[in-house]
């Protein structure tokens, strides 16, 4: 099986570069890498348009290449595949992130778009990020994705999963939950700066609230579960459409 990796931290981040060498150590699967060249974080589902893709090529073990791309993580995924960079993959996994990918907050995920982009293109992918900051070790959850891949490949096999560890040893995990994305509400704080110029910028915060109901995203790697969250493309509100329907027909 072809997969290929991608992710939006960059070609050369730990997370990615830890996966691409467990995946070939414990798996039998041919291992590509196409991802962007540098930090790419929160670009959501953005495409390159009006300029260039660079490209750097690398060498992986064997005869595959690697490919570091100037663009987003959705262009890499979307160049991979429609430019016919690699053979067509079976798998996409984009990740390892470093940090969250939970709630809401998957809609600026240039991890989570890499991999939807795969779906969009036919190919069932894996959003695989680890839920910290501070805890930088990929390896558990590398193996722990190599261990389970052929588990999950059987079983996933057009969709996408959204899969965030904790981010502490092994040991303290607690188990796999399957969840619903919760919602992450970002009470944004824009603070008004002059520049030596004359040039008014801003810098972007603010505090987050979660929603922490059983059954979320949120809630399960708050406890320490394993959350794996199935996902599609289709963003239909299915229960209001015969609403909007009536309600257009009597116009």
């Amino acid at each position: 099986m072809r997969i290929l990796l991608t992710n939006d931290d960059g070609y050369h981040a730990p997370g990615i570069q830890t996966l691409c060498r467990t995946l070939r150590s414990q798996t039998k699967h041919d291992i590509i890498i196409v991802a962007p060249e540098r930090q790419r974080s929160a670009t959501g589902h953005s495409i390159t348009l009006f300029q260039p893709l660079l490209l750097t090529e690398y060498n992986l073990v064997g005869q595959h290449k690697g490919y570091a791309i100037s663009g987003t993580p959705s262009d890499c995924v979307k160049l991979a595949i429609q430019g016919a960079l690699v053979s067509k993959p079976d798998l996409i996994i984009a990740g390892i992130n470093l940090g969250s990918n939970l709630g809401t907050d998957i809609f600026y995920s240039g991890t989570v778009s890499a991999a939807m982009e795969g779906v969009l293109l036919g190919v069932p992918a894996l959003a695989v990020s680890l839920a910290s900051y501070e805890f930088r070790n990929f390896e558990p959850a590398a193996t722990y994705l190599a261990e389970q891949l052929d588990f999950i490949i059987q079983h996933n096999h057009n969709g996408m999963l959204n899969i965030n560890i904790p981010g502490k040893p092994q040991a303290e995990w607690r188990g796999v939950k399957v969840t619903r994305l919760g919602k992450t509400v970002y009470e944004n704080v824009f603070e008004r700066r002059v520049d030596p110029h004359g040039r008014t910028y801003f810098w972007q915060g603010g505090n987050l609230a979660q929603d922490l109901e059983i059954d979320t995203d949120l809630r399960a790697i708050q406890e320490d579960f394993i959350s794996i969250t199935p996902m599609h493309s289709d963003l239909t509100d299915f229960a209001r459409v015969e609403t909007w329907r009536q309600i257009i027909a009597s116009k």
